[in-house]
């Protein structure tokens, strides 16, 4: 049975909840079309931690795809994060209280890589579903850019790199934009089932694209008789 692992965030700095923890927690053990399972683990917000966990998941389950997930506090939509850069630089402490400024991921791996999920087929399917959403160019410097990073450099290293991997930003539930102070700008967000939503359909429609590609070409049938005897005299 193919798997898809779906990651979430625990609730982190200044914000009580992290809806992309109830997406991850609400979707795992849902079965997805062509027989889908999908794996849900919540991450700790601390990179070396958050690593470690990804890296045993990644080992232990070897998932067919990889959708992680996180909030990104005050965009309007969800977004698909299309690069991940090898940098740490955190504007807030992690969850440990640590900042990182200027700090290399690996000092001896890529500058970026890729995200390798099928973003546009994710996006078409999003406005096919009335679901608000949009392609980012950047990740953040935070935990959220570290992880997509870890898997996908992890995920390299061991020839798995056809393996489609990618990160989803939620925007902000209403726990989430409540809490923010009165002499604040009030932040936008989603219901909560609309983003657990929109993180299903990310997830049906990775695994029904994962599935196509990975189908065997059809075979040409085989010549005829008489076929190959005319092949024969040529």
């Amino acid at each position: 049975m193919p798997t898809l692992l779906l990651t979430g965030f625990e609730p982190f700095h200044t914000h009580p909840d992290n809806p992309s923890a109830h997406a991850a927690r609400e979707l795992h053990g849902t079965e997805l079309p062509g027989g889908w399972h999908v794996h849900s683990e919540l991450l700790p917000v601390e990179p070396h931690a958050a690593g470690a966990t990804l890296t045993r998941l990644l080992g232990e389950r070897a998932p067919d795809a990889v959708l992680l997930t996180g909030l990104a506090a005050g965009r309007p939509h969800v977004t698909l994060e299309r690069v991940a850069v090898g940098v740490m630089d955190f504007r807030i402490p992690d969850n440990a209280g640590q900042t990182y400024q200027d700090q290399p991921i690996r000092a001896d791996a890529p500058a970026a890589h890729l995200a390798t999920l099928p973003l546009r087929a994710v996006l078409a399917a999003w406005r096919g579903a009335e679901i608000p959403g949009d392609i980012s160019n950047s990740a953040g410097l935070y935990v959220c850019n570290f992880v997509l990073y870890h898997a996908l450099h992890w995920l390299s290293e061991q020839g798995r790199g056809a393996v489609p991997c990618g990160f989803l930003h939620v925007p902000a539930n209403a726990a989430v934009a409540l809490a923010v102070p009165t002499d604040r700008p009030p932040l936008p967000y989603l219901p909560q089932s609309e983003i657990t939503r929109a993180v299903r359909v990310a997830a049906e429609t990775i695994a029904e694209r994962t599935a196509f590609q990975n189908e065997p070409a059809p075979s040409e049938p085989a010549p005829s008789e008489p076929a190959q005897e005319q092949m024969g005299k040529m």
